[in-house]
């Protein structure tokens, strides 16, 4: 692995001016995302709509992903997230000028979905990989679990803030809200310096690797890491299971448990306050030393209570209520732990493509697990998806605690035989 430059002892005020911008970006975003999401729904009332919506927001991270991490990997990471923030921001600026006018289609929208989503796949990974070199390692658990915070309370608060600017603003006003947010994170790009890693110099006449060639070398780097590739595997499984299982969390209080739109909404709202929670404790507690070791376990604890929902009696709500804020507090500390292991053992100089290929192989199986789970689901009852995927899940964590390559993972990647 490279050698890199600890982060100056000044850190903290350095990254939490980056971090307070990027999580008022981060609202900003969430109230479009939720105005738009509205505004097609009672516009249309078309399910092909709204499907299709988030599909197109979706794509550009799985297909650009791998393509984008070789781009962070080899650019100045710093401008690329100032002209991610400033592309998404010009787009929804021209959303908010077609709105203004009355001239707005809903291919505009599909459009504005597809570039935010692009400028987030290059955001994203250069963001992470700078993390790792603006926070001390010992701290990058502690970072993700405010991390996880805000993603908790985003998804708790973002709904409610959001039906309440539909209310009160047009939707050009909404946009101008984001676009705002964005600009204000583009700020507090411009004045802080971002450490970048140490890239291998060329020796003189050797021609820079193609964006190709990097591609390879970061694909090579995931592949021939056992521990890293278990990672990988996993993930994309969790992922595939897991996910479909909010996507059918109504009709499992509607059919099973006999409840409506309160229960659902109380469901949901335990399963966030769990987030929050989980982020809380991780941010303070930062995990076991071994931050490999916390995110196993965790696994199991996820997946334990996310099976205990789908063996629920139908006259056990309270029980699912209970399971799935413990659901809730663990995902956060499996994600922040797993992140911080990462971002702590990966190579500085090859982050920005780990991370895009993780993301890109564990994002491309939701599509095909929402597939697959709406005839499952139908033919064997919504229950069945939620033991399986829960089961499965806590026997990743329990195999991942035997495997010397996944708990050995913080000691580097071994050297090539």
């Amino acid at each position: 692995m490279m050698e890199t430059k600890s982060p100056p002892k000044g850190w903290k005020l350095s990254f939490f001016t980056i971090w307070l911008g990027q999580a008022l970006s981060l609202l900003g975003s969430s109230l479009v995302q939720f105005a738009l999401i509205w505004y097609l729904t009672t516009e249309t009332g078309s399910a092909v709509v709204l499907t299709t919506a988030t599909l197109v927001a979706m794509l550009p991270q799985i297909l650009i992903g791998p393509i984008a991490g070789s781009i962070v990997d080899r650019s100045n990471r710093r401008r690329l997230m100032i002209a991610a923030d400033s592309g998404i921001a010009l787009a929804t600026l021209v959303l908010a000028a077609l709105f203004a006018l009355g001239l707005t289609q809903i291919w505009h929208i599909y459009l504005v979905l597809m570039f935010r989503s692009l400028g987030s796949a290059f955001h994203g990974p250069a963001l992470i990989a700078s993390t790792s070199l603006m926070v001390p390692k010992e701290q990058l658990s502690r970072i993700q679990g405010l991390n996880q915070t805000l993603q908790g309370a985003l998804s708790l608060f973002s709904p409610p803030l959001g039906a309440l600017l539909i209310i009160l603003l047009p939707m050009q006003g909404i946009l101008a809200i984001d676009i705002s947010t964005a600009m204000l994170a583009v700020g507090t790009l411009l004045f802080v310096a971002i450490p970048e890693p140490q890239r291998k110099a060329l020796a003189e006449g050797e021609v820079k690797p193609s964006l190709w060639q990097d591609l390879r070398v970061g694909y090579h780097y995931v592949t021939s890491w056992r521990g890293l590739m278990f990672i990988l595997v996993m993930s994309t499984l969790i992922n595939f299971l897991l996910t479909p299982a909010s996507a059918l969390s109504p009709l499992l209080i509607l059919n099973h448990f006999g409840g409506g739109a309160p229960e659902l909404g109380l469901f949901e709202a335990l399963f966030g306050g769990g987030v929050v929670v989980g982020g809380i404790l991780l941010g303070v507690w930062g995990g076991f030393k071994r931050r490999i070791l916390t995110a196993m376990l965790g696994l199991i604890g996820l997946g334990l209570p996310m099976a205990v929902i789908g063996v629920v009696p139908s006259d056990g709500f309270a029980l699912a209520l209970s399971a799935g804020f413990v659901a809730g507090i663990m995902q956060p500390i499996v994600n922040g732990s797993l992140g911080a292991t990462l971002q702590a053992t990966v190579d500085p100089a090859m982050q920005g493509r780990v991370f895009t290929l993780l993301f890109s192989f564990a994002t491309a199986m939701t599509p095909l697990g929402l597939l697959l789970a709406g005839p499952l689901a139908d033919s064997l009852g919504v229950q069945s998806w939620y033991v399986v995927g829960g089961l499965i899940c806590a026997l990743m964590g329990a195999i991942g605690l035997f495997l010397p390559s996944v708990m050995t993972l913080e000691a580097g990647r071994p050297e090539p035989a």
